[in-house]
């Protein structure tokens, strides 16, 4: 056989095995895409302080499994708890299907978070959302010592959610030690143990998509919480209720393919909880039940039409 026909076929050969191992791995990232699902987990300070016995059959018709316990003053479900008592939530849970999947306690921080987290175990509740503590507006070595020594603070604390089996995560809220994309990195770098992560919140990061994106798989596994929510027209002032809305996934500026596409890359086992805040804190996001559990969907069905 002349030598070209031997080197046209070799080449022939050598470029189907690339294109067929290049398919191979099309499929496999493609099966692996599609296999992600998100943990939907619903704030029960979305509706305001309305009542556990209202809030909890809302959750499956949201598409989450489980609810978020707030406390006042986003809501007073944490407060509802209490007066009820532990053997009626628990039967409330029960008859509506629902988990707790995380009690939200920024007023108690993360240094008092003992009874909580034990409270937690009682209920097979394994995230507590919080925020940091620290000094302000650090930025390069600074803030990387501070954050070392808030990790060196929690470690007593995260003794105790290793025993409950509870993860504490802390948000990046704004006016908080960790409230950057460079905290949260020292934070992930620092952390000593599982069972300290972060509840990552776009709402309060600068709103590039792309950014956002590269952090989040820059952060990989540290994350415990997603929140889909946007800064839209923010939280703090009263607006028109089409601008406060702004903040929901599919209102605002935000594009959150993204975001969606770097949690599908560090396959996210995470929670995701749609999310907003309403002004006066306190109040449901919308008028009746009813609305906040569409709205919920509405921005749902935009987030689940990016996966």
């Amino acid at each position: 056989m002349p030598r070209h026909q031997i080197q046209r076929r070799h080449f022939c050969a050598a470029t189907t095995a690339t294109l067929a191992g290049s398919l191979l791995m099309q499929s496999a990232f493609a099966q692996h895409a599609k296999a992600l699902k998100f943990k939907y987990m619903l704030g029960s300070c979305m509706y305001g302080e309305g009542s556990l016995e209202e809030i909890l059959p809302e959750v499956r018709k949201a598409g989450a499994t489980a609810i978020d316990i707030w406390p006042r003053v986003h809501g007073n479900q944490r407060e509802q708890v209490d007066a009820m008592g532990e053997e009626r939530f628990r039967g409330l849970l029960h008859q509506h299907q629902v988990t707790l999947g995380c009690i939200t306690q920024y007023k108690l921080g993360p240094f008092g978070l003992q009874d909580e987290m034990r409270l937690a175990q009682r209920f097979a509740c394994h995230t507590i959302v919080t925020g940091g503590k620290g000094p302000k507006g650090l930025k390069g070595a600074e803030l990387k010592s501070a954050v070392g020594k808030f990790v060196e603070q929690m470690k007593p604390h995260l003794e105790i959610a290793e025993a409950t089996g509870v993860t504490i995560a802390i948000e990046n809220h704004g006016n908080n030690l960790i409230e950057s994309p460079d905290s949260l990195k020292w934070l992930a770098e620092l952390r000593p143990s599982k069972h300290l992560a972060i509840a990552f919140a776009p709402y309060h990061l600068p709103q590039d998509a792309d950014s956002l994106g590269q952090l989040i798989k820059t952060l990989g596994d540290s994350i415990a919480v997603f929140y889909a929510w946007q800064h839209g027209m923010g939280c703090m002032n009263k607006l028109p209720k089409e601008q406060e809305l702004l903040q929901m996934p599919g209102r605002g500026d935000l594009d959150f393919t993204p975001l969606i596409k770097a949690l599908t890359e560090i396959d996210y086992q995470g929670w995701t909880e749609i999310f907003m805040h309403p002004v006066p804190r306190g109040v449901p996001i919308l008028e009746t039940t009813d609305q906040v559990t569409a709205e919920i969907n509405r921005a749902r069905d935009y987030l689940e039409a990016l996966r």
